[in-house]
């Protein structure tokens, strides 16, 4: 019997295997498909080897703002998906490394649960039985497919996954949702050419990320060419348009080559066997502060929660689990989630948004460009900093637009987790120049 059976290798699962076997527990690690989960193979790590590309792209495009002559620059599409497969297999097969050193059994399955047996659970996967004291669930999550009449029908449509195995640069891309996966893929089609359209149910992009900053970077893209339609509801799908009806009630139609969905994920609940455990399930399965669900013995971690489908968080929820079993006091904390949109410019945002905030919360902003490093390196870009401070001093909330503040929100969320206040947070020595800086000027303002 092993001390614990994870389901699902993602940033949860294999974060909570390689932590439980350096803590002295057997483990067994549970994947139908490849290392790494979907955030290695179908999310985070490829989508930001394109977006990479595609900065690279526009800095080359633009090279004449820096003094730089590049003539000609284009994309070699192909060359750019065969950088991403070879950046996915060298970080999986990192992972490989990690697990095999840790002495962790990795079985390539789809693991089913069959139910409790004398202390533990037993299992089945590829036709073999597997016996552990405790399960860990980090099944992670599928995108969402709400039942739009034509969709499922239409040849055009594709998720996340799909659009990561193209073969070529589409001249028109209609995006069904404008939050941080579809602006992100705005961003990148929209670097190499493609005609891209917006469509957004909600009157903003970005969902739940602060309004003023979500308005800036739906303005500069507007003025690289993409077309946004907000608070529309999408109707149905008509081969490869996508129809939808305007806040006014009208109706219209957008072409596309392909049709993007991104409309948000879902809890991946079902299928192995949860059912069959009692374990407690809304949106995704229920649990407390350290991971425990409504069974004794059965931890979840990660996308499956559906309470922060984010990899880093993930990852943090599968230490605290572990930390849980082995007797070591660890609470998860949600105060200071850092949520980045990789586009170009990025947004970055961490803590309380000025939405979310009482009339109490004093707000500090101040252009990006009050940072020397930023002017510097960024002849076309305007950005923003923006810090909310409690009347304790404290500060509960930052959000950034500009690069790179996808590499400066850890600081922040250092600050909003600790409660770190805005004198202490000046009494630090800021490197200069940097560009984040622009904190502690933010702070000074």
């Amino acid at each position: 019997m092993f001390d614990l059976a994870i389901l699902g290798a993602g940033p949860a699962g294999y974060v909570a295997a390689e932590k439980a076997a350096r803590g002295g527990f057997s483990v067994v690690l549970f994947e139908k498909k490849e290392l790494g989960g979907v955030c290695l193979n179908e999310g985070c790590i490829p989508t930001k080897t394109l977006l990479y590309s595609a900065k690279v792209l526009d800095y080359a495009r633009h090279s004449d703002k820096y003094g730089v002559c590049v003539p000609d620059a284009s994309i070699d599409f192909p060359a750019v998906m065969k950088r991403k497969e070879k950046v996915m297999k060298k970080l999986v097969g990192g992972v490989r490394v990690r697990m095999r050193e840790a002495a962790v059994e990795v079985v390539k399955a789809q693991a089913f649960i069959k139910g409790p047996i004398p202390g533990g659970f037993a299992l089945e996967a590829d036709e073999n039985e597997y016996q552990a004291a405790r399960l860990l669930i980090c099944t992670g999550s599928e995108a969402a497919v709400p039942p739009i009449p034509g969709l499922r029908e239409s040849q055009a449509v594709v998720t996340n996954r799909e659009i990561l195995a193209l073969d070529a640069v589409p001249e028109k891309l209609v995006i069904i949702g404008g939050g941080v996966i579809g602006m992100e893929f705005a961003s990148f089609f929209n670097s190499t050419g493609t005609q891209v359209t917006v469509i957004e149910m909600l009157p903003k992009i970005l969902g739940p990320m602060d309004n003023e900053i979500s308005a800036m970077l739906q303005a500069q893209y507007a003025k690289k060419g993409v077309e946004f339609h907000l608070g529309c509801k999408v109707v149905g799908i008509e081969g490869s348009a996508v129809v939808y009806e305007t806040p006014e009630g009208e109706t219209c139609r957008a072409e596309g080559d392909k049709i993007l969905l991104s409309v948000g994920r879902r809890a991946n609940i079902s299928g192995f066997g949860l059912e069959n455990t009692g374990v407690k399930v809304e949106r995704g399965i229920v649990v407390n502060s350290r991971m425990e669900t409504s069974v004794p013995g059965i931890y979840a971690a990660g996308d499956v929660t559906a309470f922060s489908m984010l990899a880093h968080t993930a990852s943090r929820e599968a230490e605290v689990a572990v930390s849980s079993m082995l007797g070591e006091p660890a609470q998860m904390s949600y105060k200071a989630i850092p949520g980045i949109v990789y586009t170009n410019p990025e947004v970055a945002g961490v803590g309380l948004t000025e939405q979310e905030a009482g009339p109490e919360i004093k707000v500090l902003k101040l252009p990006m460009a009050y940072s020397g490093r930023f002017v510097a390196e960024n002849e076309r870009g305007e950005g923003l900093c923006k810090v909310l401070v409690a009347p304790s001093g404290a500060v509960v909330g930052v959000h950034m637009l500009g690069n790179p503040c996808s590499e400066i929100i850890p600081a922040a969320a250092i600050a909003v987790e600790k409660g770190m206040t805005v004198k202490e947070l000046l009494e630090v020595v800021w490197p200069h120049p940097t560009v984040a800086e622009i904190l502690k000027e933010t702070l000074q303002a």
